[in-house]
């Protein structure tokens, strides 16, 4: 079995990133356009939008997620919003996504947000049973889930 390495993107893993990205979008129906990926992920990155975690299997970047970082006025407290999740198609049932999943979970808690927050297509069954068998907590009125860094194990 390979091993999974998950580790937080920089600007010198761009290349591997936007070709990620790039299939992503065209997953969910975008035309392919490498050159305003770049543009997007670079500015996300260099301005500290966004985390995004890259997959690595026998070298090679398999998937990645990238988390928006929100607040909860409430709460007085930091949340993320785990916006993006893809792994590529030769790669999956390897466990890279619950592998990206925990690891955007601790990087919550590494950072002292209080939630991780998520919206999934109400029939993408196989990402729901993703996050409903990593701690993940379906919204009642809505179908968005909540990870508390809070919750039983």
């Amino acid at each position: 079995m390979n091993r999974i390495e998950i580790r937080q993107a920089q600007l010198e893993d761009m290349d591997n990133l936007v070709t990620l990205f790039d299939e992503y979008r065209m997953f969910y129906g975008r035309d392919s356009d490498s050159e305003s990926a770049r543009e997007f992920l670079t500015h996300r990155l260099s301005r500290g939008e966004s985390v995004v975690l890259l997959a690595f299997m026998a070298e090679a970047a398999v998937g990645f997620t990238q988390l928006y970082p929100s607040f909860s006025s409430v709460s007085l407290a930091r949340t993320y919003i785990l916006n993006d999740l893809f792994v590529r198609k030769n790669a999956r049932r390897n466990g890279i996504a619950r592998a990206l999943i925990e690891a955007a979970q601790a990087c919550a808690i590494n950072v002292g947000a209080i939630r991780l927050t998520l919206s999934t297509a109400v029939d993408n069954d196989i990402a729901q049973a993703a996050y409903d068998a990593t701690g993940w907590q379906r919204d009642k009125d809505f179908l968005v889930y909540h990870w508390s860094v809070n919750q039983p194990a």
